[in-house]
């Protein structure tokens, strides 16, 4: 889910201009998250994060509305210029009302992911150069020959630097040939022909200042390498370079702006060169440098106290500063980006309360609030106690949202006026897969939510005051990608009158526009104008043919965009867009209307843009193209009739104007460049002289806001003063204030249908197949009294009276006694996984009963259980915390006097699996089955899952236990894995195995003094295996490939000797098993005759023996060889007598004691050869020692390996018992 606002952000970075002959278009877009949101700007509006961003080859275009007017941003040679292709631009998003903003909304820009501000992301590779990304609406400097070419244009002859020139101008009276001419001034930036970006900042309000930042961008480096600041005190007129009083060497990256004091700047070093914070309190005239200990991302400036200041760090931390910026404090670490906003005015209790999103390791995140002086541990608090998505806390006007994803559907909860969080209810089904908050304007929310079955395309919801119930407004309202992805909505918010809306709704795959004057109660097609640009009829019968506009509002300030209106003129909308049966990017012009929407002239059959001066009385328009341009067109009568002026004497290639900040001063400013590589040029235009006086009673009508022929528009009737069409008189702020407005009879069309209910015909709302209208809320308790809806509820901000409102208004009843009903319990996080020893939490849901007087029982399948009175104390949840592992039933039972419900829960506690170990021997007998088994550690785990995987097999055996019996068919060396599940974890182990017709094995035993250099490790007993394998080949040249020695983990060292059968077949059928008998007889003689012996170091060397025979010296997997059979079992009686004299004598016997003495420690970890009959005992995890008999001992300590690795654990000092909580 996102939010978008048209609202442009207090404390904004100055946004970039950049200079470019070539049109490229992006989008804005940031990492993470599945829900994001914005916020207020203004006093009293809470605040996201305000940051600049780095610079990217393409730059966004999408957000520069949410910008605010005095920091633009201009693209040169294209800022104006007329978009290619067949494509919708990119536009931001709908936003605030008229009442707050003065500004007009428009689409949805989904994809914007940000509060106040924009985090920085950069160019990749570099930590110290990603710290900042630059703001949108940026162009690079492409070169002239080939901008040249993409425009069209033949290009122009560069004029001097540092050239100014002043025009005085004089109302035509004479020759027709006489041009009409406004006073303006031109200014060059001297010196910054290479700046590719500049950064403008003019309050324009009761100020002269103007500063501007220009800099060279590098976008190889990724960092900026040169910078100028320059200040104006006239208006413009001409400007001083200051580079020497912010430092020669000094690189400037950004420029910021107190909203609540513009005479306050901030100016932030590039990071590449230094990390430093330069402060103004003076509108920039002097500064006070001040070093950083850490990278600022993002800046966040209180709505209200000018000094306080919170800034992101790279690293994700978070900042505060009570002093502008030259001391700072650390609040909160693992802050999820643009995640954290300033307290509300009027709705949190302290002014320096900051709300923030942190980041957990189980990877969800907590929303927390503390106060920034005060922000320990002990004095943060969680007013939503489970855990909540990533990047997924919006805190906006009365208005808190979270998102919360359970069993992989997302669930979206709201906090209105602060209020205990409730989840927001669309209709049953709609089953939203993204959703974008449009507007919170007049307590109520606007959101855009696309449902399981739509691709393209997105349905209008409104919800009721609190922000919880929602209906459905409009059906698949149409939406597109931006070029980085971002999602945009084509709604749009008329400005200065409540209730009126345009959109784009997708119809037979034709796009239509349409336009609502109640909020989305109605939708009507818009008419066409009567006549065209030459007076001809224009024949267009709706339904088949209407008139079609293009919603995108300027994402760049310096633009006017496709639509705009404005809070101080109603009614006026000026918008691009064209006549036929859909939509259409060819062929288009500009139209406008007086009346609020329902009459449209057309005044351009070209795009051009289109701005508001002195306060909406009068429009100036100026030609949207990448050729340069020297004039400027400007009405007085609401685009009935145009004067041509110009504006410079010398075509210049526009990059934008900036006309809002001087509407007081009746002042504006155009960007551009006389060449592709000159100098920045400032023009600074006053139109006060096309103004011959002030405006005074005589010179304003009325006019009657009107929905085709109906005086009341939501619930009133309201009657506008305006300028009347040629009076050539400056108006002021208030000039667009009603004349009249009183109350309507409430009429059908006042009220939309409540939650749960669906329009049928023009205004009948009838129930849902899926709602029980009878079903009274869960908070009703007996005894109490609910309202009970009519199927309808007055749309939110309707000032109706009387007439139908008695009949729609809920009707009060007495709450019924239910039973409870779809009884429910749940982890917090929708996992059925608890990790022991940690809190689980639970919580319980009942779709019908009464919460109040229904009493709870949780049993928690541990032999606890708790009971509540009623649902009251379980709110926020019940947590348990479990001291064992396994799988628990949680069982659920609500009872009242009406009846009961159950609901079960099976729930794996699991303990953290840290290591496993594969216990395999190391030789196999084809055709007989081989006992694997795993050992986990720690070993009290609860209930696991193995996977075991043995040779290339594609599908895995999966068992709850342990160990497994395996048949290998084939000879040859055999891989084994083991895949443990626990929980979310999930471990692994591999190990081979040689699988032979037949084989021997013999015990080894070591010289004393090799315990003293065994580090015990699987690489060094690795290679002490090879060392004895070399040795035994060179003393009785028996091949390589027929001996396998493994060493074994543990003290005293020993190993064991496996004689294999030739690997050659022709070979092998040659033999027999006599002949391994004689390769016994070999290595016996060698290892008794002390002949195996290897130096280990020098002056170390280690003799080999012979410590036994294992219990089958000759495995064959064949039958009928009786003489083989009682030989061995005259081999397992000798080995049992030599075992008892070894014992009883071991003290007397040197060397052999070693293996007897250690025979019965290590005999609960060693897996026999497969050589053991099927009867011998399977080792089970509780056969194991204790945990203080394996201190300094491994948990493979028998069985290891294979021929290619013998063991990959390591010695353990301490093996921990998950039991011990």
């Amino acid at each position: 889910m996102e939010v978008a606002r048209t609202e442009r952000p207090a404390g904004w970075p100055g946004a970039p201009l950049a200079r470019t002959g070539l049109l490229l278009l992006s989008t804005w877009v940031l990492a993470g998250a599945e829900i994001t949101w914005s916020t207020t700007g203004g006093p009293g509006g809470s605040s996201g994060p305000a940051s600049p961003r780095a610079l990217l080859p393409l730059l966004p275009r999408a957000v520069a509305s949410q910008w605010p007017e005095e920091l633009v941003t201009a693209r040169r040679g294209a800022a104006l210029g007329r978009r290619p292709g067949p494509e919708p631009l990119p536009q931001p998003g709908s936003g605030r009302g008229a009442e707050k903003r003065g500004e007009a909304g428009g689409p949805s820009l989904a994809g914007a992911r940000w509060g106040q501000g924009i985090p920085a992301p950069g160019k990749p590779g570099s930590a110290r150069r990603r710290r900042r990304e630059q703001p949108p609406s940026v162009l690079e400097l492409g070169d002239a020959r080939a901008t040249a070419l993409a425009d069209g244009s033949k290009g122009s002859r560069p004029l001097s630097k540092g050239f100014q020139e002043e025009v005085k101008a004089s109302r035509a009276s004479g020759a027709a040939s006489e041009e009409l001419r406004l006073p303006s001034t031109s200014f060059a930036l001297t010196g910054d022909s290479a700046h590719n970006q500049a950064m403008v900042h003019w309050s324009g309000h009761n100020s002269s200042v103007i500063l501007i930042l220009t800099k060279l961008y590098d976008f190889n480096l990724g960092s900026v390498t040169e910078s100028s600041l320059w200040r104006s005190t006239n208006y413009g007129t001409t400007y001083e370079k200051l580079n020497d009083k912010v430092g020669l060497k000094t690189v400037l990256s950004y420029l910021y702006v107190n909203p609540t004091n513009k005479r306050k700047i901030m100016l932030l070093s590039d990071p590449e060169m230094e990390s430093s914070i330069l402060i103004s309190s003076d509108e920039g005239a002097t500064y006070q440098k001040y070093r950083l200990t850490f990278y600022i991302q993002s800046l966040l400036f209180h709505p209200r106290q000018e000094d306080w200041v919170l800034a992101y760090s790279l690293d994700q931390k978070l900042y505060s500063s009570m002093d502008f910026g030259r001391r700072w404090q650390l609040m909160h670490e693992h802050i999820t980006p643009n995640r954290f906003y300033w307290s509300v005015a009027g709705l949190d209790k302290e002014a320096d309360l900051v709300h923030m999103e942190v980041r957990t390791a189980d990877g969800y995140a907590h929303y927390l609030t503390c106060r920034i002086q005060e922000c320990a541990e002990t004095t943060r608090s969680g007013p939503f106690a489970r855990s909540i998505d990533i990047s997924s806390l919006v805190v906006q006007d009365e208005y808190i949202f979270i998102q919360v994803t359970t069993g992989g559907r997302a669930s979206y909860y709201v906090s209105y006026r602060r209020e205990a969080f409730a989840q927001i209810k669309l209709p049953k089904y709609s089953l939203p897969k993204d959703m974008h908050i449009i507007s919170t304007d007049e307590n109520q929310v606007f959101a855009a939510v696309q449902e399981w079955n739509q691709n393209d395309t997105y349905n209008l919801y409104i919800s009721d005051t609190r922000g919880i119930y929602f209906t459905l407004a409009m059906e698949n309202i149409k939406s597109s990608r931006g070029l980085m992805g971002n999602v945009i909505i084509e709604l749009y918010e008329v400005a200065g009158i409540k209730g009126i809306f345009l959109a784009n709704k997708k119809v037979d795959d034709q796009v239509k526009t349409y336009i609502t004057y109640n909020k989305g109660r109605d939708w009507r097609l818009l008419q066409a104008p009567d006549v065209d640009l030459r007076g001809s009829p224009v024949h267009c019968l709706l339904p088949f043919c209407s008139l079609h506009l293009h919603l995108q509002i300027p994402e760049n300030p310096y633009s006017s965009g496709r639509i705009s209106s404005k809070a101080t003129a109603p009614g006026l909308v000026v918008a691009t867009g064209n006549i036929g049966p859909e939509l259409s990017y060819t062929d288009i012009g500009v139209f406008v209307t007086s009346d609020g929407g329902n009459t449209w002239r057309q005044i351009f059959d070209e795009e051009y843009n289109v701005w508001f001066l002195d306060w909406g009385g009068a429009l100036v328009a100026m030609k949207h193209t990448p050729l340069p341009v020297r004039h400027l067109w400007v009405s007085f009568d609401e685009g009935h009739s145009w004067d041509k002026y110009g504006f410079t004497s010398v075509p210049l290639f526009v990059d934008g104007a900036l006309v809002e900040a001087g509407v007081e001063t009746q002042i504006m400013t155009v960007f551009g460049h006389f060449s592709l590589r000159s100098e920045w040029q400032l023009v600074k235009v006053d139109y006060k002289s096309i103004f011959s006086r002030h405006c005074t009673k005589e010179d304003y009508q009325t006019w009657h806001l009107l929905n085709q022929g109906e005086p009341c528009v939501m619930g009133e009737r309201k009657i506008f003063k305006k300028r009347k069409p040629g009076a050539q008189c400056a108006l002021g702020r208030d000039s667009s204030e009603t004349v009249v407005s009183e109350p309507c009879v409430c009429a059908d069309w006042d009220f939309e249908c409540d939650y749960g209910y669906e329009r049928h015909g023009e205004s009948q709302c009838v129930p849902a197949f899926w709602y029980n209208p009878a079903s009274p809320s869960k908070d009703c308790s007996l005894g109490q009294s609910y309202l009970n809806s009519t199927g309808y509820r007055r749309i939110v901000s309707n000032n109706c009276t009387d007439g139908l409102r008695e009949k729609y208004t809920a009707k009060a009843q007495m709450c019924p006694g239910k039973a409870p009903r779809g009884l429910h319990v749940v982890t917090t996080d929708g996992r059925l996984v608890a990790e022991q020893g940690h809190n689980a939490t639970f919580i319980i849901l009942m779709e019908e009963g009464d919460l109040q007087r229904t009493n709870i029982q949780l049993d928690f399948g541990d032999g606890i259980a708790v009971s509540y009175a009623n649902f009251s104390p379980i709110e926020d949840g019940i947590k348990h915390v479990y001291k064992s592992a396994g799988i628990f039933q949680v069982t659920a039972y609500a009872e009242n006097n009406l009846g009961s419900d159950t609901a079960v829960l099976f729930l794996h506690v699991v303990c953290p699996v840290e290591h496993v170990h594969l216990r395999v021997p190391f030789v196999a007998i084809r055709n007989k089955e081989v006992n694997i088994s795993a050992v986990v550690w720690p070993s009290q785990l609860g209930t696991l899952t193995y996977f075991w995987w043995f040779g290339n097999s594609t599908k895995p055996l999966i068992t709850l236990d342990s160990s497994i019996s395996f048949t290998f068919l084939a000879e040859g060396t055999n891989t084994i894995t083991v895949q443990v599940a626990a929980g979310n974890a999930l471990i692994q182990d591999t190990k081979d195995i040689a699988v032979h017709e037949y084989f021997q094995s013999q015990l080894l035993s070591f010289s004393p003094n090799l315990d003293y250099h065994n580090p015990d490790i699987p690489e060094w007993r690795q290679d002490i295996g090879n060392v004895i394998k070399r040795a035994l080949v060179k003393v009785t040249s028996v091949p390589e490939d027929q001996i396998l020695v493994a060493v074994f983990p543990g003290l005293p060292t020993s190993a064991e000797l496996f004689i294999l059968p030739p690997k050659n077949l022709t070979e092998r059928r040659k033999g027999n098993e006599g002949d391994l008998e004689q390769i016994v007889e070999m290595l016996f003689n060698a290892l008794n005759q002390n002949l195996v012996q290897f130096e280990l170091k020098p002056g170390v060397q280690i003799i080999v023996y012979v410590t036994q025979l294992t219990l089958a010296p000759l495995v064959d997997s064949s039958t009928g060889r009786s003489s083989s059979a009682m030989l061995m079992l005259l081999s397992v009686v000798f080995v049992g007598l030599a075992v008892f004299l070894i014992y009883k004598f071991k003290r007397k016997i040197p060397w052999i004691n070693i293996y007897a003495q250690v025979q019965h420690d290590k005999e609960q970890e060693m897996i026999g050869s497969v050589s053991q009959s099927e009867n011998t005992p399977k080792i089970t995890l509780s056969d194991f020692t204790e945990p203080e008999e394996l201190l300094d001992k491994e948990l493979d300590t028998r069985v290891i390996g294979g021929i290619a690795t013998i063991a990959n654990s390591e010695s353990t000092k301490e093996i921990p018992n998950c039991t011990s909580v």
